[in-house]
């Protein structure tokens, strides 16, 4: 393949110029390749098209070309709303409402324009029409359609409308440019690959993904064109595993004296078969003489934490000290509490470390980690601050690990000589996704519940039926259990319709007089939280009023109710972690999602889901279809790569080939220097390198 073609700039090709070439470059077009990788968002397929007579109100969503006829901008009380009327055949007409973006639409659209408009049909006043629906200008070319041809439409932004770019320009330029270079293409994967996916040649697929013959050509390019994006990902992941390999890691054999009186006569339970499985996993990497880079993956109550108290006696066990990072001071606080009770029996000296602790403490703790005397070391960010340093630190452990930057992560485990990295997480992640971000490191899951542990009820209820929740807290109350009340605000705002902790304390103890009622949240100081934190595990208080700084950390075993106010307000992952504070116990246990009657749908199918199940990992898979993938975790994640047609909800199949054939090379070629790959790796390390996909240190 000629890669210099592909570097081409996009300004020199036929019909672009200086000046279109700026807008695409403002799209992040600025090369052939890039020009190429555009790819359509659609297609229209003549046969496919639905005549307007013959369109009816709540079918599925149908196609229509037709000619604007009428346009009508409407005021209204608030807001306006643009109308057009489409005709296709004399008489026969459709209307095509917008409530949103009126001031764009009514530019983008005139009379005599014809349209292919795309959307589900619905009744709107006494006719049928489309809301919203997606559109695209055909120009002249919509009234010689041929029958069965496959027309690509292009994403538009403004800026590109403004310099004249419609689908059809795209498909003029990619046209001219196939037409005079396309023999300058050829094929960028191992043929090996290739032949043995069955997979379409990739200069073909260039030509049918903008240029489909057939349908079948175009499933054809398009499975093609998502591989390569995906085993060019999965490449680079595969590149950094066999980096790591090269990392050596202490030695620690497990079955010390620690860990033999842990398991013999401290520990209270037997662990279950995905612990065990984990731990095996565990113990493996820290004998392998290799540095341990690993995720240890849960549900929420699943007993992670066990599995990384026993890893870190092994440490301890072999000499080295641990370093235990969580990233909220009620997080850690609490698995100091509960290392505390595993760990006190063996006289292991441990300590806890946060912005609360005091000065003094603190000049101990230092003093106690640099002699060695402290074995283990809990805390927040404070940990990987300057003054702290280790004796021997061999093991790091990070729990709610995506909750830290990668920075963050690093500077912790250059506070020893690369000690081993077990990172942890109860927020259950899809398995596509897990590939994709943790693709580069080893993952355990741990999905059985410990024995007795009783699956949580969850309900829907209206506002209606609020006595009848306050009744049932009630029973809890009196049969010696304690509740939760989860508020989205801590105090009353005037910009949200909601109701907050503040008033909701306020109201929870009118309601429930002669109970202790306690109120927690963000802006109170450590001190106070500890305190009221403390009163409620301790069973003091009976109810814990709250916002989400309960949502991960607290394990309270006595507490079996929790009711979520504006549940609809939340996020499926997020709802699910806040229940997984009720559960803990061998008690039944019930969570109430309290929410408005005025929903939207997407929040309907939220809390309908925690209704049906309480499998993390099921709840995750249909968060990340209703959210999609960068907004997964509430925020996008810096090392999550955008993909330009692969998409990770639906392409599961295809990333799992893809991940095969690339690990599968490494392990053939680690540095791919092969003759026979050096064409793939030089277009990898142009087209995917320069876009943060980095295939690291290959060459």
């Amino acid at each position: 393949m000629s890669l210099d073609f592909l570097q081409d700039s996009v300004q020199f090709l036929k019909g672009v110029g200086p000046h279109r070439s700026h807008a695409l470059a403002q799209s992040g077009i600025l090369s052939v390749h890039d020009l190429l990788s555009y790819y359509p968002r659609r297609y229209l397929d003549r046969t496919s098209v639905t005549r307007i007579a013959d369109v009816r109100a709540g079918s599925d969503p149908v196609t229509v070309i037709g000619t604007v006829v009428q346009t009508n901008v409407i005021p209204g009380r608030r807001t306006r709303r643009f109308e057009i009327t489409l005709e296709d055949e004399p008489g026969r007409r459709i209307k095509c409402v917008w409530f949103q973006g009126v001031a764009w639409v009514s530019k983008s659209m005139e009379l005599g324009h014809r349209l292919a408009v795309h959307g589900k049909p619905t009744k709107f006043g006494a006719s049928v029409s489309f809301s919203h629906p997606e559109f695209d200008r055909l120009d002249e070319e919509g009234t010689t359609l041929d029958t069965g041809r496959i027309i690509a439409l292009y994403p538009g932004t403004a800026l590109l409308e403004q310099s004249g770019f419609t689908s059809r320009s795209f498909r003029k330029i990619i046209y001219s440019l196939i037409k005079e270079r396309g023999t300058e293409l050829k094929e960028t994967l191992p043929q090996s690959v290739v032949q043995r996916l069955g997979l379409m040649d990739g200069r073909i697929a260039r030509r049918a993904i903008h240029f489909p013959k057939s349908q079948s050509e175009l499933d054809q390019a398009k499975n093609r064109l998502k591989f390569e994006e995906l085993f060019f990902f999965q490449l680079m992941l595969a590149s950094k595993r066999v980096d790591q390999t090269k990392i050596p890691g202490v030695v620690m054999p497990s079955g010390g004296a620690l860990e033999r009186r842990f398991l013999g006569d401290v520990l209270p339970f037997q662990l279950t078969g995905d612990q065990r499985k984990s731990l095996a996993d565990i113990r493996s990497d820290l004998v392998s003489g290799v540095q341990m880079n690993r995720l240890l993956q849960g549900d929420v109550g699943s007993g992670k934490t066990v599995v990384a108290a026993i890893s870190a006696l092994i440490a301890i066990d072999s000499g080295f000290q641990v370093a235990f990072m969580a990233p909220t001071e009620i997080l850690a606080e609490q698995h100091a509490r509960s290392l505390s009770a595993l760990f006190d029996p063996l006289g292991i000296q441990w300590a806890l470390l946060t912005g609360s602790t005091s000065a003094a403490d603190r000049k101990r703790l230092h003093e106690g980690l640099q002699s060695g005397m402290i074995k283990l070391i809990v805390g927040t960010h404070a940990i990987i601050q300057d003054k702290v340093e280790f004796q021997r630190l061999g093991l790091s452990i990070i729990d709610e690990q995506h909750r830290f930057g990668v920075l963050q992560r690093a500077e912790l485990t250059e506070k020893g000589e690369q000690p081993h990295v077990l990172l942890m997480t109860a927020t259950p992640i899809p398995r596509s996704l897990a590939l994709t971000l943790y693709g580069d490191i080893d993952v355990s899951i741990i999905r059985e519940l410990p024995p007795g542990r009783q699956p949580i009820k969850t309900k829907m209820v209206r506002e209606k039926e609020r006595d009848w929740v306050y009744a049932r807290m009630q029973e809890v109350i009196d049969n010696g259990g304690q509740c939760y009340v989860v508020y989205p605000l801590v105090e009353e705002s005037e910009k949200l319709d909601l109701k907050d902790a503040v008033s909701g304390h306020e109201l929870i103890s009118a309601q429930f007089p002669g109970v202790q009622v306690e109120l927690v949240h963000g802006r109170m100081k450590s001190s106070e939280k500890e305190a009221v934190m403390a009163r409620f595990i301790s069973g003091q208080s009976s109810i814990l009023v709250s916002t989400t700084v309960i949502e991960v950390g607290v394990d309270v075993p006595n507490a079996t109710f929790m009711m979520i106010e504006h549940a609809e307000r939340f996020g499926l992952s997020q709802l699910h972690q806040l229940r997984g504070r009720i559960g803990r116990g061998s008690k039944a246990s019930t969570c109430i999602l309290m929410a408005e009657f005025r929903q939207t749908e997407e929040s309907r199918k939220r809390l309908r889901a925690m209704e049906l199940t309480t499998d993390g990992f099921k709840i995750s898979e249909f968060d990340m279809e209703l959210r999609g993938i960068g907004d997964f975790f509430g925020t996008r994640q810096s090392g999550l790569p955008t993909f330009r047609i692969a998409n990770l909800i639906t392409d599961f199949t295809i990333l799992d080939q893809a991940r095969a054939a690339a690990f599968k090379l490494t392990e053939v070629d680690p540095g791919l220097t092969s003759p026979e790959h050096a064409e793939m790796k030089s277009y990898f390390q142009l087209f995917f390198e320069r876009k943060g996909l980095r295939l690291s240190r290959i060459g």
